[in-house]
């Protein structure tokens, strides 16, 4: 079978909204445009067309400080089985390693042997837990749209990666707002088919998860939250305030050719992730 051609876009056509979107759609995933928008101009976007000139798989390239995260590896179901996955993310990671960055992501049960067969190791495991929309709290916590600065000072820390043009993008639009409550901060928007939660963050555990169930009262909608698995008292909160597992990821990195290691951070902070897609 010829490996598949893989093509980089230079911006995102009128023509290839809709097909990224599709692609989305198909896989049941909760992006919007918005963050195609930002991986194209962040980032890269790598796609495969069939012979019509259909975008039938893709793939995303978003650098930060030292590392580079890759994501949106999605194929039509229609075109799985022949490789395109493999091909769009070996374009991605060619893209890393050639930048010198340390190649992250956050892995599908389905995607982990794929990237485990180029040499990814996971680093630490987490679960995406649901809510199905409720009723909408008429208590919501108060929200407000803070300078970048001071959140992104604190991701940064607990990350290990600065990443300030993401966030700012995320908190940036009309639809997202930042939630506080003593001392954990957190960030919540609007996806494709529901609100996601996070990243959430705190020193503290239990005030990472009074904030979590405070901002879930006043979403009345479908909700996703991406928890670190070594948190018990926010998968008590979570059970509590009906929300179920609904599936699992691993973060995963790949270490540079010289030996460059992944950035730690201080993940006892991270309680909530942005998303697969931004790490």
């Amino acid at each position: 079978m010829a490996t598949p051609a893989v093509q980089t876009l230079a911006s995102i056509a009128p023509a290839d909204a809709p097909m990224l979107d599709a692609l989305v759609a198909a896989s049941g995933w909760n992006q919007t445009a918005r963050d195609w928008r930002l991986f194209e101009r962040l980032g890269t976007v790598h796609v495969v067309r069939d012979d019509r000139g259909i975008i039938v798989a893709s793939g995303a390239v978003l650098p930060m400080e030292g590392v580079a995260w890759i994501s949106m590896i999605l194929a039509m179901p229609a075109a799985r089985g022949q490789g395109l996955g493999r091909a769009v993310f070996a374009r991605c990671l060619q893209q890393v390693e050639d930048a010198g960055l340390v190649a992250m992501l956050d892995a599908t049960p389905q995607g982990e042997p794929l990237y485990a067969s180029f040499g990814f190791t996971p680093m630490w495991r987490l679960t995406r837990w649901l809510r199905e929309a409720g009723a909408q709290s008429a208590t919501a916590l108060p929200t407000d749209k803070p300078a970048v600065d001071g959140f992104a000072a604190l991701d940064a820390q607990a990350l290990g990666i600065a990443r300030p043009a993401v966030l700012a993008d995320l908190l940036g639009r009309e639809d997202s707002r930042c939630v506080r409550n003593g001392l954990a901060s957190g960030l919540v928007r609007t996806g494709r088919t529901a609100h996601h939660i996070g990243p959430l963050l705190s020193a503290q555990e239990h005030t990472a998860a009074a904030l979590l169930l405070e901002a879930a009262r006043g979403l009345g909608g479908r909700i996703y939250v991406d928890v670190p698995d070594d948190r018990p008292v926010m998968a008590q909160a979570l059970r509590d305030a009906g929300f179920v597992p609904q599936r699992g990821f691993a973060r995963m990195a790949l270490a540079t050719r010289n030996g460059t290691a992944p950035p730690l951070g201080q993940p006892a902070f991270i309680h909530a992730i942005a998303g697969p897609e931004f790490g």
